[in-house]
């Protein structure tokens, strides 16, 4: 393969929503460039990025595939991306390391809730834009409203440099308004003839052509004094301005293509590698300390992995960027995060499923590397002596909880195996050992993100398994304070067990008074692991309770705190004051104080007041504005809290405080009472108080479930 400098690269993502053909146009692509012989499609799943057997079954994307290709001596890498929302966690390792997005959109559909997200997405990565119009031969084609559409939702920023000369089944011509050239298609696509413009379409060409030339001088300086000067801009002069504004994101430039009929690829394939902006002209990556890292060819070398995917037979096959010098095959780089050196021992381009080997690749490249150890997403590896760390990549909060069942007695160590596999390909998959709900959680995007796994699981690791509703990690707090006693008196031949406590429990709260009537000689407080507070505070006068006996009696406190009274969840906020007890001579211990702690506090605790409380967690709904109405009402069903609304670009962000337990499958309804038009977020808020006819209802379930 040839080698490429820097200036000669272009990394590109190819982004839409699903079905609007992006896998299509970069098989299209990679036609056209001659990287291979004959074009596949979806219905027979011969498409060289589309190979993993679930793509083949749903026919559609799943994970990222990247392809390389060469087109007239620039190297183009191509990221394809699933569309879907729910394998949104797929596009944020390619926002990070490729320059430039291709939005694709259906001529028929216009713009859809996809695209307008990963529009959010890819701003935030800085990323240049350009937009395709793809099936511009669907006989419901409608080009004037995609456009439309485009500039409602992204801004007038967005500019055709082309348009159909006519759309439909009749879509054989292009106008191109920038070189003011028609490029007419033999029926089965392929390379067009360049022709004059028609009479009947030279005044709407000169027109858009014009205002593009007016756009572009107002962006740039020097273009507006040509302009004075000639009154037009010449082609090159344009390619300079467009250059500039696509840099600094004024133009957003709009391109017709029908990918399925090979048609218009080879003329977005030209722009790009004339006009889009290569590594070194866009903003570099940031590094951990939050400062701008400005990439340099002559420096030494420093690489980003930003994913990872197993082979058979081979191992993880990671996904590097080049973001300084040169890798070469067989050069030794040392970890970031560990401190461990990494052998690279071989180097490859990668075309779908097949991995091309290369000696070398240079800065602003993307290549892939097989068998390092101790290194994934997110790793920076770099030459001995450079230190240099890039920010993570931050992947987004799950959106779906489900919990993973083994049918399979003995599995459960290989359900973890395979689980931490998939977590290594796949970042945005949060998983937990929950010790606390004795469940493993497994987190993701949506429910069709969850059924990928699931069909991993069963398919790739051969395991029994099925998806069950996860419990509530539920919280038990008091709200009123009482004293307690138990006295703990045991005897049963030789040394006996006795030990007495009297507990003053309150609710804690910041800043509370000592309790009345009780001298307090010291105070230890206790931050939680799982959240919230114990003061544990030593009261006693004239030794009554021998101070050794003190820490067995806060080891029973806690060990009950760890499986509450009231309905076996943790407690918390709690403080806790041993005021008085007694002691025997001889048959005190140890044991018989911490029972007697346990005992007492469990007593005390069914006696103030207890509260349930319940994981709240702040939800961010992105709704088109027809259906806001529909959204409020159903989450004031499940006992949401609406806190605002704000507009996001062409969505209304409705902002709302909404309990985990009733978030259980949220994103299926919202698609059903949107018509897959919303998306949301969520991330933890804090712990709120359980309506009380809902904290019976969970107490006499957790009633029955002892019994059984």
């Amino acid at each position: 393969m040839n080698l490429y400098e820097s200036s000669r690269i272009r990394n590109l993502v190819l982004l839409g929503h699903s079905g609007s053909g992006k896998t299509t146009l970069a098989e299209t692509m990679l036609f056209e460039s001659g990287s291979i012989n004959r074009r596949g499609n979806i219905q027979e799943g011969t498409t060289v990025s589309d190979f993993h057997a679930i793509e083949k079954e749903k026919q559609k994307s799943v994970f990222s595939s990247f392809m390389t290709l060469d087109w007239r001596g620039h190297k183009i890498n191509l990221i394809d991306k699933p569309g879907t929302l729910d394998y949104s966690g797929e596009v944020i390792g390619a926002l990070k390391v490729a320059g430039t997005s291709i939005f694709v959109l259906d001529a028929e559909r216009g713009v859809e809730v996809g695209t307008e997200i990963l529009w959010k997405q890819a701003a935030k990565y800085n990323s240049i834009p350009l937009f395709v119009v793809n099936k511009l031969d669907h006989p419901k084609s409608n080009f004037d409203r995609a456009v439309q559409m485009a500039q409602e939702r992204f801004g007038r920023e967005v500019i055709p440099v082309q348009y159909p000369f006519s759309e439909g089944n009749g879509f054989h011509a292009i106008i191109d308004v920038l070189k003011m050239t028609m490029y007419e298609f033999p029926e089965n696509g392929g390379k067009p003839d360049k022709l004059p413009i028609p009479a009947s379409q030279l005044g709407k060409a000169e027109v858009m052509h014009n205002e593009l030339i007016e756009i572009i001088a107002e962006n740039d300086e020097s273009l507006m004094d040509i302009y004075f000067d000639k009154g037009t801009l010449d082609e090159d002069e344009l390619i300079e301005g467009l250059r500039n504004c696509m840099r600094n994101r004024q133009i957003f430039p709009l391109f017709c293509v029908s990918a399925e009929r090979n048609m218009g690829s080879g003329r977005v394939m030209s722009f790009i590698d004339a006009v889009a902006p290569s590594p070194l002209e866009i903003s570099g990556p940031l590094l951990e300390s939050g400062e701008e890292f400005k990439l340099d060819p002559a420096g030494k070398t420093s690489i980003f992995l930003f994913k990872s995917h197993a082979e058979e037979h081979v191992g993880d096959l990671l996904f590097f960027k080049v973001y300084s010098g040169t890798v070469k095959s067989g050069m030794d780089l040392v970890n970031a995060t560990t401190g461990n050196a990494n052998r690279l021992s071989g180097l490859f381009s990668s075309q779908g499923s097949k991995r091309l080997e290369v000696a070398e690749l240079r800065t602003g490249d993307i290549g892939a590397v097989v068998k390092l150890k101790d290194a994934g997403p997110g790793d920076t590896l770099a030459e001995k002596g450079y230190n240099i760390k890039f920010e993570p990549i931050k992947f987004p909060e799950p959106t779906i909880r489900m919990a993973v069942k083994s049918l399979k007695q003995g599995d459960e160590d290989k359900i973890g195996q395979a689980l931490y596999q998939l977590h290594k390909e796949d970042p945005s998959l949060y998983v937990e050992q929950s010790q606390e709900l004795k469940q493993v959680i497994i987190g993701g995007q949506g429910e069709e993100h969850l059924a990928v796994i699931q069909h991993a699981l069963s398919n790739r690791f051969k395991l029994s398994i099925e998806f069950v509703d996860p419990k509530i990690p539920y919280r038990e707090t008091i709200t009123k304070a009482v004293k307690t006693q138990y006295k703990h008196k045991k005897q049963s031949g030789g040394a006996g067990q006795y030990g007495e406590v009297y507990l003053y429990v309150e609710p804690w709260y910041e800043g509370m008074p000592p309790p009345p009537d009780i001298t307090v000689r010291d105070t230890q407080n206790y931050e939680l692991p799982w959240g919230g507070k114990l003061v544990y505070q030593n009261c006693i006068v004239g030794g009554v309770i021998d101070t050794r006996f003190l820490p067995a009696i806060l080891k029973g406190v806690m060990e009950k705190m760890e499986n509450g009274p009231m309905s076996g969840c943790r407690c918390r906020d709690i403080r806790v004051s041993v005021y008085d007890g007694s002691m025997h001579s001889v048959d005190s211990n140890e044991a018989a104080f911490k029972t007697a702690g346990l005992m007492a506090f469990k007593n005390g605790f069914l006696n103030a007041a207890p509260q349930l409380l319940e994981p709240i967690y702040d939800v961010d709904v992105f709704v088109p504005a027809e259906f806001m109405g529909d959204v409020m009402s159903d989450l004031s069903t499940r006992r949401g809290q609406i806190q605002g609304m704000a507009s996001e670009g062409s969505l209304q962000d409705i902002k709302a405080k909404v309990p985990l337990s009733e978030m259980n499958r949220y994103y299926t309804h919202l698609k059903s009472i949107t018509q897959g038009r919303a998306t949301y977020q969520m991330s933890f808020s804090g712990y709120g108080p359980v309506p009380r006819e809902i904290q019976d209802k969970i107490m006499k379930e957790n009633i029955q479930s002892d019994e059984e």
